[in-house]
C-alpha cells in the first residue's frame, strides 16, 4: 500500500520535531483546566471523546439550512467533517463548493473574501493555552480571517495534543512543530511551502456564544 505523503505521520517522518514535546496528551487535571480558562475567555467549549463524536456534535450545532464554510484543516479532514460536507446529505448551504466550482482566479480569491461572513466558519487552531488563549496561523490568512469577528458562528475543532502551558509556547508550538509540519504538506501537495503569513490570538470573545470549541480527547492535526 502506498504511504500518503499527505498524513501526519508520513509527515512527520520527514520533518525533524519534538513530538513529545508538542503533540503530547495532558492530564485530565491540566485539560479541566484548560477548558475553564477558555471558557472564562468567553468561548463555549464541548469536550468529546473521540473524532466520531467531534462529527456529530458539528452536525448538532449548525441548523438545516445554515450558510457553511470551512477553512483548510487537517484536523477537518480527520474529524471526517470534509468528506461529509462533500457528500452534500447535510441540508446546509455549503458556500466552499461554490469557491471550487468558480474557475476564474479573480473571481474565486473575491469569492473567498466575502464567505468569511459566513453563518458557520469551521476551523482548527495551532496550538491551546492552558491560560484560554486559542493561537491559529496562516499563510494568506484564508484560513483565519474570518476568526476575529466577520463570521457570524466560529466553529474550531481540535485535539488535546495541541493544549500547552501558556501564550508564549503555544506562539513556539507554531514556529516549532505546526508550521513544519503544514510547510511539508503544502511541498507535497502544492509542489511549494508554505509561510506564517497571518497570526490570529483569540483572546477573549465579546460576543456571547459566537465562538465553540470542540475539544477532542485525540491527537488530531499539527
Amino acid at each position: 500500500m502506498a504511504e500518503n505523503k499527505l498524513g501526519k505521520e508520513y509527515i512527520i517522518t520527514q520533518v525533524k520535531v519534538d513530538t513529545n514535546k508538542w503533540d503530547s496528551i495532558p492530564s485530565e487535571k491540566e485539560i479541566q483546566e484548560t477548558i475553564k480558562n477558555v471558557q472564562d475567555r468567553g468561548i463555549t467549549v464541548h469536550l468529546v471523546k473521540n473524532r466520531k463524536e467531534a462529527l456529530e456534535k458539528i452536525k448538532q450545532l449548525i441548523p438545516q439550512g445554515s450558510e457553511v464554510m470551512n477553512g483548510s484543516s487537517t484536523t477537518l479532514i480527520e474529524i471526517g467533517f470534509v468528506d461529509y460536507l462533500k457528500e452534500g446529505n447535510h441540508g446546509w448551504n455549503n458556500l466552499h463548493e461554490s469557491i471550487l466550482n468558480e474557475k476564474d482566479p479573480k473571481k474565486q480569491s473575491d469569492l473567498r473574501r466575502k464567505v468569511d461572513t459566513s453563518e458557520y466558519f469551521l476551523a482548527s487552531v495551532n496550538a491551546i493555552a492552558k491560560t484560554g488563549e486559542l493561537v491559529a496561523a496562516d499563510a494568506s490568512g484564508s484560513r483565519v480571517g474570518a476568526f476575529p469577528f466577520t463570521a457570524k458562528n466560529l466553529i474550531i475543532v481540535a485535539g488535546i495534543n495541541k493544549i500547552v502551558h501558556n501564550l508564549d509556547e503555544a506562539l513556539q508550538r507554531l514556529r516549532e512543530f505546526a508550521f513544519l509540519l503544514e510547510n511539508e504538506r503544502a511541498k507535497e501537495a502544492y509542489g511549494m511551502g508554505s509561510m506564517i503569513g497571518k497570526i490570529v490570538i483569540m483572546n477573549k470573545e465579546m460576543f456571547k456564544g459566537r465562538t465553540t470549541l470542540i475539544l477532542v480527547k485525540e491527537k488530531l492535526g499539527f
